[in-house]
């Protein structure tokens, strides 16, 4: 049974300039998703999907391989990460290389750890399921939110007006930081959340979304609480 890691870093981003390989607490960013790949040891081969040559270098430096460069089909505003699994995974197989299972890993996600993808990765193989998805619970329930309809404030679901927290159904919301796919499934569906997708359940303190300058700030604090406070 074969593993591939797939770290999906496109050169162009809007709103954080180079966000991919931006310093994040002394190092670029991505290298901390290259090196839980690597030392999870679950994976035959780690690799970075870019079109843009520093990120490639960046990549290799830190141990990933670059066996070629990302498609202009897929690295656009429009192309999802779905695209760019199914382009990675044809580039293989037309090498006559096949995977059973893939893992996509974002490279701007520093809370994801070896432990985590090793744990997910048995999950996975234990579920037999399609894929796996790490997400998280919204910290206030969903039910209860409100919209702004011609300046009036409303519930969205009057019907939860009066309920209790704690007599509501948990909701979760994806993560962003990565998936475990298996690739005979994902040929077929071609989508990250399957017909049979298990959840990876991750405490709110190791997520952050980054997706402006003030997430950078707060995902390092975040970091720095968790991993390099005491060290």
């Amino acid at each position: 049974m074969k593993s591939l890691a797939i770290i999906t870093a496109r050169g162009g981003s809007k709103r954080i300039p180079r966000k991919n390989i931006k310093d994040f607490l002394g190092k670029p960013i991505i290298a901390y998703s290259i090196e839980a790949a690597l030392e999870s040891g679950v994976f035959d081969e780690v690799m970075v999907s870019t079109d843009d040559e520093e990120i490639a270098a960046i990549a290799r430096k830190f141990g990933a391989s670059v066996p070629f460069m990302r498609s202009e089909a897929t690295s656009n505003d429009y192309a999802t990460s779905a695209d760019v699994i199914n382009e990675v995974i044809e580039k293989y197989s037309e090498k006559g290389i096949k995977f059973d299972y893939a893992c996509c890993i974002y490279p701007t996600a520093p809370f994801i750890t070896a432990s985590k993808l090793k744990e997910a990765m048995g999950k996975l193989l234990e579920a037999g399921s399609d894929s796996l998805v790490p997400v998280v619970r919204f910290s206030f329930p969903p039910q209860r939110g409100f919209i702004i309809d011609n300046g009036n404030l409303k519930f969205q679901f009057p019907e939860y007006a009066l309920a209790r927290s704690q007599d509501l159904e948990p909701i979760y919301h994806d993560c962003g930081q990565f998936y475990v796919l298996k690739v005979s499934s994902f040929e077929k569906q071609k989508k990250l959340v399957m017909a049979d997708s298990i959840p990876f359940i991750i405490p709110e303190t190791e997520v952050q979304d980054i997706d402006n300058e003030e997430d950078w700030i707060i995902a390092e604090e975040k970091y720095k609480h968790l991993y390099l406070e005491g060290k």
